[in-house]
């Protein structure tokens, strides 16, 4: 087992390496110039042992997000039956925010800095939506799974549209000016997003996200 974690370690710290070397070079350089090659150089590993890790350079540009939201899917499976879906919903992003509040500052400071280069390069803003609607369906298949209806069922649909445009105002749509310096933190943004959960918990009738 020992070795098992020490391989696990390994990977985890040439992930994480291809990941800051691809984020330094974007800011540096543009992400279109960036290239898999020169991500690979710098983070001092070949280009197949970048390709064991990530198919595209896209891919390694969107993976904190993508892994902010399957931490957001494994909460959420994981929340009490009886809980209304959009409450469950709420629960498990939060604890998604949580995660990286409690977490190393390094990771903090990643999962910002990709956030920040998505918002800002419309090639990832484009990849970030796709990936967007892909998760959609999984929490959709969640929800529906939970309440015993098909994946196609109506209200299952609007509980994660609803819950997606709430997220969307606390998490992405942050001017600069919004935060001190001009630069975005992580406290202030857990805060803006659960100001508008709270908003919407308050703005809605209870039991509206059950038959």
């Amino acid at each position: 087992m020992g070795g098992t974690g020490l391989r696990e370690r390994k990977k985890q710290k040439t992930r994480l390496a291809l990941v800051d070397a691809a984020l330094a070079m974007f800011a540096e350089q543009g992400y279109e110039a960036t290239t898999v090659d020169q991500i690979a150089a710098a983070a001092d590993v070949s280009p197949r042992t970048f390709f064991r890790y990530f198919a595209t350079k896209e891919d390694v540009a969107l993976c904190l997000p993508l892994d902010g939201f399957e931490v957001v899917l494994s909460e959420l499976a994981a929340r009490p039956m009886e809980e209304p879906p959009f409450t469950a919903l709420n629960h498990a992003v939060r604890a998604m925010v949580t995660m990286l509040e409690e977490g190393d500052l390094a990771d903090r400071a990643r999962f910002l800095r990709a956030r920040e280069l998505i918002d800002a390069t419309p090639a990832l803003f484009a990849g970030s939506v796709r990936r967007m609607m892909e998760n959609e369906r999984q929490l959709i298949a969640e929800i529906a799974r939970r309440e015993g209806a098909h994946c196609d069922d109506l209200l299952a649909h609007f509980v994660v549209a609803l819950f997606t445009a709430v997220t969307r105002v606390g998490l992405e749509l942050c001017e600069h000016d919004d935060f001190p310096g001009g630069i975005p933190d992580l406290t202030t943004v857990a805060r803006r997003l659960e100001a508008a959960l709270e908003l919407a918990q308050r703005s809605l009738r209870p039991g509206w996200d059950r038959p």
